[in-house]
């Protein structure tokens, strides 16, 4: 009895410490580096414990330029000792000739000496309750700073060496089978509806009718949460279900303004799903919350995840298809514009001698340069979507030079765009480029309005997902392959 009052009393004073702690402490970055020293050391005790907690809530509070310093000094000041690593790597090769049992000793000391000081922080900073989210935004600060870091300063090979073992630790913590796959509904907290509504990158929601239609009849969406963030959604993705594979996103997303937001709120409400309707799952946003989590997959399994439940739930569902965007189109396309009058881009081949014709008496030009100038200034400002007759001559060939960029243009032999990289390494096909499929501002300024139909045939995801992972080939419909003509033997694959 008197042994568990004196735990509670510690538990109690250790308590009364740490809060004391928390009420004094200073948001400054010259408060903040002492805890370091303290909590990089290997050894736990309560002072560690109070430490570590300080350091956390002090470095939420400093400014971009302060977190800027505190990163730097973390991955300076406490990587990997360099001496004890080349003492132990000398000493792993020396016994090469010994036995199995001093090699492997001699293994483990030279692993455990190349495991960096800040190493041991991070691993109490997890325990703390929300320890994982702030390591979640640390490692998102880290990925701001880095762009803009200059590679000739040794500052940003150590940044980049703590962004990787960041990113290794949160890929453990972040495990698909550490993640929870939750359906949100309307009657999901509101909460959570927020927090959707506020992340949606892709198509904004614009109020809470808009939200409600999302995640109403005929709509399904599905988020990953993790234990340690309960309430946030770590990637969403939603999926409207339809008769047909959808070649606009405005049938998806966009109701018509013909009633008010209380009449349209009734109109969904009393929407009730018929099977018979549901014959293609159309996946037309997927959103990664979560910054610190770049490059750490969960969009795909989220992917693998819903087809499943959308499955079980309608087996007769024959069509399963993405609805995307295609982001960084138009900045791709105005580059080859301007290449194009020195004879250095393809997509002048793009453009039939008709069609560039169409275009010289459009712009009243003579000149083949003056025209694709014309064509530049027009298609940045976006004037071209008012114009019925130029937006019916540019359909033909715009098409086919967004096919070309979906195809032929690479990143390191991968797509370059990174949407269809993201869903080529899924196995799905490059099936159908729509036109006017988002003349919404976004859409214009993304992709000249143009959305991308990638579809999901289950039983040859596995295959082409290899084929585009090692051999870097993309399985593309005849539809696309036709666009794709007569540049499509120019093909890098």
């Amino acid at each position: 009895m008197l042994f568990r009052i004196a735990i509670n009393k510690g538990q109690y004073f250790r308590f009364k410490i740490i809060s004391q702690v928390v009420k004094n402490m200073s948001s400054g970055p010259k408060h903040v580096k002492y805890p370091l020293d303290v909590i990089i050391q290997p050894n736990d005790t309560p002072a560690v414990e109070v430490k570590t907690y300080e350091f956390c809530k002090q470095y939420t509070h400093l400014t971009t330029d302060e977190r800027i310093k505190i990163l730097k000094e973390l991955a300076l000041k406490y990587d990997f000792d360099k001496d004890t690593a080349r003492k132990a790597a000398s000493s792993y090769i020396s016994l090469q000739d010994k036995s199995i049992g001093a090699q492997l000793k001699a293994a483990e000391r030279l692993k455990s000496s190349l495991n960096p000081s800040y190493a041991n922080a991070f691993s109490r900073i997890r325990k703390l309750d929300g320890g994982v989210k702030f390591l979640v935004d640390l490692r998102a600060d880290l990925l701001n700073i880095l762009p803009t870091s200059d590679y000739n300063d040794e500052t940003t090979y150590y940044l980049k060496s703590l962004n990787n073992y960041l990113k290794e630790i949160l890929s453990f913590s972040f495990n698909v089978g550490f993640l929870k796959l939750e359906r949100i509904t309307w009657d999901s907290s509101c909460y959570m509806l927020e927090k959707i509504s506020e992340y949606e990158a892709v198509h904004p929601v614009r109020n809470w009718t808009d939200i409600k239609q999302r995640v109403g009849p005929y709509r399904r969406c599905y988020v990953f949460t993790h234990s340690s963030m309960p309430k946030e959604p770590i990637v969403v993705l939603h999926t409207a279900l339809t008769e047909d594979i959808s070649s606009s996103i405005s049938s998806i997303v966009r109701q018509q303004k013909l009633h008010s937001e209380w009449e349209s709120s009734k109109i969904v409400e009393s929407l009730n799903e018929n099977p018979a309707k549901i014959q293609a799952a159309i996946f037309y946003s997927i959103t990664s919350t979560q910054k610190g989590l770049h490059g750490i997959e969960l969009g795909n399994q989220l992917i693998k995840k819903v087809v499943r439940e959308v499955l079980a739930e309608f087996p007769h569902i024959s069509k399963l298809s993405s609805l995307s965007p295609i982001p960084g189109f138009k900045e791709w396309f105005l580059l080859e514009l301007r290449k194009v009058t020195n004879g250095n881009s393809v997509i002048s081949a793009l453009f039939s001698e008709k069609e560039r014709l169409f275009l010289k008496e459009i712009f009243s030009c003579y000149e083949t340069n003056d025209m694709w100038n014309n064509l530049s200034s027009i298609i940045a400002s976006n004037r071209w979507i008012k114009d019925d007759n130029l937006k019916e001559i540019l359909k033909n060939p715009l098409m086919k030079v967004c096919a070309h960029y979906l195809y032929n243009e690479k990143r390191r032999s991968n797509a370059l765009n990174s949407v269809a990289h993201f869903h080529l390494r899924n196995g799905a096909v490059l099936w159908r480029i729509n036109w006017a499929a988002d003349t919404s501002p976004r859409g214009l300024d993304n992709s000249c309005g143009m959305m991308v139909n990638y579809r999901y045939y289950i039983s040859e995801t596995e295959e082409n997902s290899r084929n585009y992972m090692e051999n870097y080939f993309i399985t593309a419909s005849d539809a696309v392959k036709t666009l794709l003509a007569p540049v499509f033997n120019k093909s890098s694959l």
